[in-house]
């Protein structure tokens, strides 16, 4: 293949380069999968973003995107028939499978298959499809039915369903050969196996043990691969006997078993490599079949989503191509979004393609495995951790905001003051805080959005299933906020919570050290009180009063439950080591017509973090005690640097006023958390992350903070007019529930009036569309 985008480094919000091994070509939103035309001179990829979904086809001489069919709800599922005539691929909330026709290279539409009927055609679907495949001769279809926990046998002549049969649950892939059919449960540790009969149907077999969040399946002969993607192995399974023969570790040397993310699969022609995809490690695995010993890593762009052995060469499909970008905005406010918006940061990703050889040797392999580990900071070393005598951390998550919307203004930080939202009349605690206790200008999040971001932001991970549904549940595509351990709206238990990473979270690793933490508002089902957790460590070590993600609760009230709990712990002198608070009132409830202003819940945000610390830094615990005040994500606003640039506070008696540069991203904070308190790691960011040694004088400053009144009214309404209508028709019952788009320029257009909505600072590159 040749390829149109030059080699070049690239660092990540995950703090991760990217030092691809070969030029890589730009293509459509979140590529999730991808299958070779049957002449091997075309690929065509699923499209699952949140900015756009379809078919994509790429002409493999040139690299060049030769055809794109937008397809609403693509996800995951794309296979070619037997004969090359026909391509089927996954509709989603649809509850479809979309037909096309092959002919010269292109793809025409050619119908649908309809899974489930819907009385309502505009309501969401319950069935989902995900991953495909087709018996040996065509004359059937199967398709794992992601939210409908079955797989569907459709007859491809009549293209009716002929069977549905239950599997575990959230099933993902499938293959088939003309015995067997298999199935990956995402929301279990199982593949299931069917039996075929002859007329196609199936029959349900014991299912095999494969680990956590099993994803990919390749079927070569009587050998079944799966991958792991939330325990970094690959089970190979002898499909004789649905026994595991053995099970191959792909997390990186010297680290924790989950980051990697093991999630597409490869086997070159001759069977005797298997390329495994790591999302997170930004590279392809490869592994000698016969020893299942790990050969070497071949660097890649963002996260390597797809797989595909083509000829003599290895072809990755990457979900988020080169990175992320400023996002300054649209040029006009009240212009209609455009379609294909590249401003949220969800649809800033391109998705990438690149080659490499499939017989690559092996000196290069080892040469470029340095290369992934230098790319991912795997040889990075630390000394003995060196901090003030901290006993107490209190760890405060707030809501969206980026560095320019908060700190724009600051003349002594890189700002960009025309994209200020909260300035310092709005937000005088931020910008007093800063100023004292230090500003943190390259402070970056790992997440996107909220879903991925309260992960990020208490388990140091976002693993695959979180990552491959945001979008499609960000673009309302019937899909359930799955995200702080609820699936479908229910509780569930933590080991069958299908987001949840297999290490945890931050308190369970203090649950394992036998560490006292209190927790406020992180992970809790939605409802009035006593609040109730969603984690079974948080549920005996959680305030039942202190209100989680609600906008029509003042943070001021979430204070005062706080402060009566903290003064009972001054009494006692047991302040827990570790408190967790969620104060989400900065995330504002737009323009809607009688509730606060944006002004308004931003000044109450910032009235209640200047309370908290003034607290603290009154009572006997402020000698030993460090808070970290970060935002979940970003996603709601504009910024010249990154659209993951975001705000990081760090306060204590030993930190003082400046400018720090340093490059630090949501793990480094929990790096340096898990350092203060003497916890293990959550997984390989945190790990091998950068945690903030060096910010700390050797002496403490012990005055107490004094908060200061935001000049603006917090009991400022919006008013009824344009701005408010169009809010009324967000969603604010829980976070990130409404359009960010149409949110962010609602919340600019409350806040600035007619000041023009800030412009795009780059064009996007596109080739062949």
């Amino acid at each position: 293949m040749h390829f149109a985008i030059a080699l070049f480094l690239a660092i990540l919000p995950t703090g991760a380069s990217l030092d691809p091994v070969a030029p890589t070509h730009s293509v459509g939103n979140f590529p999730l999968a991808a299958v070779a035309s049957p002449d091997g001179k075309q690929l065509v990829l699923l499209l699952c973003g949140w900015r756009e979904q379809g078919i994509q086809v790429v002409d493999r001489a040139t690299g060049a995107v030769t055809q794109t069919i937008r397809q609403p709800a693509a996800f995951i599922g794309l296979t070619f028939s037997p004969d090359g005539k026909t391509l089927y691929a996954s509709g989603g909330n649809d509850d479809v499978v979309h037909v096309y026709r092959w002919a010269d290279g292109r793809a025409i539409a050619d119908g649908k298959i309809v899974l489930r009927a819907k009385k309502d055609p505009t309501a969401s679907g319950t069935s989902y499809p995900a991953g495909l495949a087709l018996s040996p001769n065509g004359r059937f279809l199967y398709a794992a039915e992601n939210l409908g926990d079955s797989i569907a046998v459709v007859n491809t002549a009549r293209r009716e369903v002929v069977q549905r049969i239950l599997t575990d649950r959230y099933p993902y892939s499938v293959v088939a050969d003309s015995r067997r059919v298999y199935v990956s449960c995402w929301g279990d540790q199982t593949v299931d196996v069917f039996n075929v009969a002859a007329n196609g149907t199936l029959s349900s077999r014991a299912p095999v043990n494969a680990g956590r969040h099993p994803s990919a399946l390749l079927l070569r002969q009587n050998r079944l691969f799966v991958t792991s993607a939330s325990t970094d192995t690959i089970s190979v399974i002898d499909t004789a006997t649905s026994k595991l023969i053995r099970r191959m570790s792909d997390a990186p040397p010297a680290g924790p078993a989950e980051g990697s993310t093991p999630n597409a699969l490869a086997l070159s022609a001759d069977g005797k490599r298997l390329f495994v995809a790591e999302a997170d490690n930004n590279a392809v695995a490869v592994f000698d079949v016969a020893s299942g010993k790990l050969s070497g890593r071949v660097p890649t762009d963002w996260y390597p989503a797809a797989l595909l052995c083509v000829g003599d060469e290895i072809v990755v499909v990457n979900a988020k191509g080169r990175g992320s970008a400023p996002n300054p905005g649209f040029v006009q406010p009240e212009k209609k979004k455009p379609a294909g918006s590249r401003d949220f940061v969800l649809g800033q990703y391109e998705g990438s393609v690149m080659t490499f050889s499939a017989a690559m040797p092996a000196a290069e392999l080892r040469r470029l495995s340095v290369r992934v580990a230098k790319a991912n900071g795997w040889d990075r070393t630390r000394g003995a951790p060196r901090y003030p005598p901290f006993k107490h951390v209190i760890y405060i998550i707030k809501e969206n905001r980026t560095y320019d919307q908060v700190f724009g203004d600051m003349a002594q930080g890189d700002g960009d003051r025309s994209l200020v939202y909260f300035d310092r009349s709005g937000s005088p605690n931020h910008h007093a805080l800063a100023e004292r206790f230090g500003l943190f200008d390259r402070f970056f999040v790992n997440a996107d959005v909220t879903a991925q971001g309260h992960n990020w932001s208490t388990a140091a991970y976002s693993g695959d299933y979180v990552e491959k549904t945001t979008p499609s549940e960000y673009s309302d595509r019937g899909r359930d906020y799955d995200y702080e351990g609820t699936n479908r709206g229910r509780l569930v238990a933590d080991e069958d919570d299908v987001a949840s990473p297999g290490t945890g979270y931050l308190w369970d690793l203090a649950v394992r050290k036998k560490i006292s933490f209190r927790n406020y508002g992180e992970f809790f089902v939605e409802g009035k009180k006593p609040y109730l957790a969603t984690k079974r460590a948080l549920v005996a070590n959680s305030s039942p009063d202190y209100p989680p993600f609600d906008l029509d609760i003042r943070d001021q009230k979430r204070v005062d439950i706080w402060l009566a709990e903290f003064n009972r712990y001054v009494a006692s002198d047991d302040l827990p080591a570790l408190q967790i608070l969620r104060l989400p009132n900065d995330h504002t409830s737009g323009a809607k017509a009688g509730k606060p202003t944006p002004r308004a819940h931003m000044a109450d945000n910032d009235l209640a973090l200047g309370r908290i610390v003034e607290a603290v830094s009154n009572s006997p615990f402020w000698q030993d005690t460090v808070f970290f005040v970060l935002e979940d994500d970003s996603q709601n606003g504009p910024d010249h640097v990154d659209s993951h640039r975001s705000v990081l506070l760090v306060i204590s008696a030993y930190n003082r006023s400046g400018v720090i540069h340093r490059f630090t991203n949501t793990t480094d904070v929990l790096a340096t958390i898990e350092e203060i308190l003497g916890l293990d790691s959550l997984s390989q960011f945190d790990h091998f992350g950068r945690p903030l040694r060096g910010i700390f004088a050797s002496t403490p400053d012990l005055r107490p903070y004094a908060p200061m009144k935001p000049a603006v009214d917090m009991n400022e309404k919006n008013p009824k007019g344009e701005a408010a209508k169009k809010s009324e028709l967000l969603d604010f019952s829980r976070p990130d529930a409404a359009d960010d788009d149409a949110f962010n320029r609602v919340l600019w257009r409350a806040i600035k009036g007619d000041a023009p909505y800030p412009g795009t600072a780059r064009a996007p590159t596109e080739v062949g569309r």
